[in-house]
């Protein structure tokens, strides 16, 4: 078992900016995605679409709880992810994991999802 990909739905505004976001700090692309019927992107990390953003207008911020905290990433170049975020004025924590090498860097994109970068650099 392994994660496939990720899902974020809401209005095409704010998809927009989250596509940006994930290709600009991420570095992942936009890809193909076959033809549904609501409007949407795939972002790509190599040959694998891990970010899937469909057009939603019933999807927005909410003011219940949700128990997803995060999704996470790995890098192989935290220094980057954190130069783009610190460029970009997006907050950001930085930690280490006890008793090991991997650094990790949290923030959230446009729409609220948690996101977590590691790297063993």
């Amino acid at each position: 078992m392994r994660l496939d990909h990720i899902n974020i739905s809401a209005p095409i505004d704010l998809l927009l900016e989250v596509r940006d976001f994930y290709c600009s700090v991420l570095g992942l692309r936009e890809g193909h995605r076959p033809d549904f019927a609501r409007s949407g992107f795939w972002l790509y990390a190599d040959d694998q679409p891990l970010v899937h953003l469909v057009e939603s207008n019933v999807h927005f911020e909410s003011d219940s709880p949700h128990y997803l905290d995060h999704v996470a990433f790995r890098t192989e170049n935290l220094n980057a992810v954190v130069d783009k975020l610190e460029s970009l004025g997006v907050s950001y924590t930085k930690t280490h994991v006890p008793g090991g090498t991997m650094r990790q860097v949290f923030f959230r994109d446009p729409a609220g999802t948690g996101i977590e970068v590691n790297s063993n650099q």
